[in-house]
Parts: structure tokens; sequence; C-alpha cells
């Protein structure tokens, strides 16, 4: 099977999946209240202070797909995590407000519930001190969260939501900690791999043998990408660049040995998330394996794991192969 028709299989995916302009679908309150966990996943850990409601979960949704969050009313959380795109983007430098200059790839939201930091320098240990990132940050949304509640104080329904989730009026409190609580219930764990691991699933003979490829020693990729959700959330440096304009984990620690260092992405979705890296600058799955197999180029924090691997045209299509059981999208 040639790449390209690998990526039109891709295509076929997208196809069938939900649109931006369909919401996530209100699931009935039994599964909202279980968030639908996969069996072979852990349970989700909810801060003390925020426990999962469905009246949070709601308000959440609410405040996640409003544009008011941003200075000029153009920008929702959603404007740059889209459903159809794995809760990724498809543009390397999702722009921000006033059509600024955007500075990372926007990363996927599935399965964020379990991450033990974020922000691609791991600054933050919650997502809802997470939440207000992207709200202050002069290159996305560009505005204060106290403006926002001034804003949004006289919203009815918004005040009706806030007083039935957390007992109080729409505040920095409840929109950080509900847009929290919907994000954690972003759960991708129902592809075909994972019906493969419980034994619900099969694989053909060469989505079998990428698999193999993949979690052998001679690609190293679970070195990174391990678990249930293809990360160890650790920073690395793979190669990318010899020299970098963002500078990475260095930024928030600001010691030389993280210097160039990026958290290690989840895999999950991949046929959905395109383009790859911290800036989007690899457009392809394609071009990510030719990446991996040429070994990246020379920087001094890079990885010892990073080395040419010396793949065949036939290896590298298996490698591409088996993103696609990892791949989909749930709506």
């Amino acid at each position: 099977m040639e790449f390209r028709s690998l990526y039109f299989i891709f295509w076929v995916f997208l196809f069938l999946s939900c649109s931006d302009m369909d919401e996530i679908q209100v699931p009935s309150n039994k599964i909202l209240d279980n968030i639908s966990i996969p069996g072979h996943f852990p349970e989700i850990n909810f801060p003390a202070e925020n426990a999962f409601s469905s009246e949070r979960w709601f308000l959440g949704k609410k405040l996640f797909y409003d544009t008011r969050l941003s200075i000029d009313s153009t920008i929702s959380c959603a404007g740059c995590h889209k459903q159809s795109k794995g809760f990724a983007d498809d543009i390397s430098l999702t722009p921000g407000v006033f059509g600024r200059a955007g500075v990372t790839n926007a990363p996927s939201l599935a399965n964020v519930a379990y991450h033990p930091y974020y922000t691609r320098e791991g600054g933050l240990p919650t997502l809802e001190m997470q939440v207000l990132v992207p709200i202050s940050e002069h290159n996305e949304f560009g505005f204060n969260i106290v403006e926002i509640e001034s804003i949004l104080k006289d919203d009815i329904e918004y005040q009706e939501l806030a007083m039935k989730a957390y007992g109080r009026a729409l505040d920095p409190f409840v929109i950080t900690r509900s847009i929290a609580t919907f994000e954690r219930s972003i759960i991708s764990g129902k592809s075909k791999y994972d019906g493969y691991v419980n034994g619900k699933a099969i694989f053909s003979k060469e989505e079998e043998l990428g698999k193999e490829l993949f979690f052998s020693d001679k690609t190293n990729c679970i070195q990174c990408h391990a678990g249930f959700n293809f990360t160890n959330y650790e920073f690395k440096n793979n190669g990318l660049y010899e020299t970098y304009s963002h500078p990475g984990r260095f930024r928030l620690t600001q010691k030389e040995s993280d210097l160039a260092l990026f958290k290690t992405p989840s895999l999950r979705n991949a046929g959905f998330t395109a383009p790859f890296m911290h800036d989007g600058s690899i457009a392809t799955l394609e071009n990510v394996v030719d990446h991996y197999n040429d070994g990246g180029k020379p920087h001094i924090h890079k990885s010892n794991l990073i080395k040419p691997l010396g793949l065949t045209a036939i290896e590298k299509r298996r490698w591409l192969l088996f993103y696609i059981p990892l791949t989909i999208l749930n709506c």
C-alpha cells in the first residue's frame, strides 16, 4: 500500500468524524457521571475542591465554546482545540486575537485528565491553572479573567449554571474549575488498538507487523511513547533543529540543561492531529517517520535515543500503518 493510500484512509476517518459545528453530544447521566472511562484506563483523580458533577460539566462545556473569553470575542478554547481534529488544530501555529502570530502548535486535549503537568514546558500542575494561560497570553486570548467575569456577570444563564454547579456567582474560580472539569471528560480510548488490547479486535497482518516494529528495540518508540496514553510525559529534545527559536522548558526553569526540551506528546489520534512537533513544522506522519529514521539534526541536548534507524521502505510503511489503529475521534 502506498503512503498516499494510507493518507486517503486518514481522510476517510476525518470525513466520518464529527465536525466542529457539532459540539460534544450530551450523554446520559449514567455515562456522564462515569465519563465513560475505558476499562484499561486508570480512574480520573478529580481535585478535592473540584469534584465532578454534571452541572460543572455543562457549565465548562458552554464556556469552552464561548468566544467572549478572548479580548476581541473572536476565539474560544474550541477555536484552537477543534473536536474534528482530535481536539488539536490543523494549523502549525494557530493565530490568536487580532491575528497575532501563534507561538506553539496547539496540542490535543484528549486524555489531558491524566497529564501530570501542562503546557509544552510543563510549568503548571493542574488543568485549573492551565486554563488561565491561553486567556492571559498576549498571542492567544490576550485578556484578563477578571474582565471576563465582568463581561459575563449579566448573563443570566451563566449565573444560574454557576449557582447550580458551585453555589456561587460566576467568577474566576468557577470559570477555571468548570472548564477544567469539561476538559477532563475528553477521553479517547476506544480505538481499534484499544479493542485489540481488550481482545475485541484483530489487527491485519500489516498492522501487526507495524505494532511489532513500534514496540521493538530497533525503533525504541516506547522509550518515550509508553503506556495507555503513549507518552511518558518527559521532556526531551528530538533533534528537530540545530538552533531553536522557542527555548522549550528553559522558558520556565531558566536552566541551560532545559534549553529546547519539550514535553513528549501522546500519539493517540495522530491521524487527526497533523501537523506535528511543538511548532507544527512537520506536515505529515510520513515526514515524522522520515525524521526519526534519519536520526534528526545535531543539538547539544538531543536525546541519545534519537539516532538513524536504517529502516527499509517496507518497514517505514508498516510503522506508519500502526497509527491507523490508534486513531479514533470519540464523539
